[in-house]
């Protein structure tokens, strides 16, 4: 499966962004994105380093309310089964 990720455009040199996401931030391609009109404070989906999508700040919101969601339910999923591991133990 592949995950892209919504981060927030930072900074910005010729074909290369910082960006931001959830406090990380990583140096991104914008070169599949060159015919675009990237600024700072625009949100792109990253994949593998590049940027491969502008979105708007509501659907980069969105994206990280379900990402959100995802992460809770898996390290829900992790301490019961730790539970379970400690009962059966």
């Amino acid at each position: 499966m592949c995950l892209g990720i919504h981060m927030k455009v930072m900074e910005i040199n010729d074909f290369t962004a910082r960006c931001e996401a959830k406090g990380i931030e990583r140096d991104v391609s914008l070169f599949m994105l060159q015919h675009e009109d990237i600024n700072i404070d625009d949100y792109v989906v990253v994949h593998v380093g590049y940027a491969i999508q502008k979105v708007t700040p509501a659907e980069a919101r969105t994206a990280w309310e379900i990402y959100d969601e995802m992460l809770a339910k898996e390290e829900a999923e992790h301490l019961e089964k730790s539970q379970q591991d400690q009962v059966d133990a």
